[in-house]
């Protein structure tokens, strides 16, 4: 988390009930079907919470991931550069948020930015994902790679 010290109080609390939303299990199964969709493009993230986040923090794993659900050619995200700065690394976040609305995400199922990039709220990735993995089985246009069983209909 940026920068920041230990949350108190009714902060803490909050904080440690948005923390226990997070599925260990339902990680697995995103990060299985991130690496199949983008095929070798992508390394392997370090397992758990914190590696889950780091994984996605620059945001060229979720610009691979929306721009592989289109054909080729013609994905929303046209340039994917890894990059240490920190207003690099939120704006590719930002792209990919943007584009998944436009892919067909509801912009109430779309998380923040910040909640990536600072870790606050790494369930609210996890729905958003879990949410864009089920509209890309349901659209059935054969660019979905992976187990359609992962994702609820």
């Amino acid at each position: 988390m940026a920068n920041r010290g230990p949350s108190y109080g009714l902060s803490r609390e909050v904080q440690q009930k948005i923390d226990r939303q997070y599925d260990p299990e339902l990680e697995q199964i995103l990060v299985r079907w991130i690496l199949a969709q983008c095929g070798g493009d992508v390394a392997q993230p370090a397992p758990g919470r914190d590696g889950f986040q780091q994984w996605l923090k620059d945001g060229t794993v979720l610009c691979r991931l929306i721009n592989s659900l289109h054909p080729r050619g013609q994905g929303p995200v046209a340039k994917i550069q890894a990059s240490a700065m920190a207003f690099k690394q939120m704006e590719q976040i930002s792209q990919f948020l943007q584009a998944a609305e436009r892919y067909g995400i509801a912009a109430t199922d779309i998380f923040q930015t910040v909640d990536l990039w600072e870790g606050k709220n790494m369930a609210c990735v996890q729905r958003t994902l879990m949410n864009l993995g089920s509209l890309a089985v349901a659209k059935g246009d054969g660019l979905f790679v992976g187990d359609p069983n992962w994702f609820p209909k």
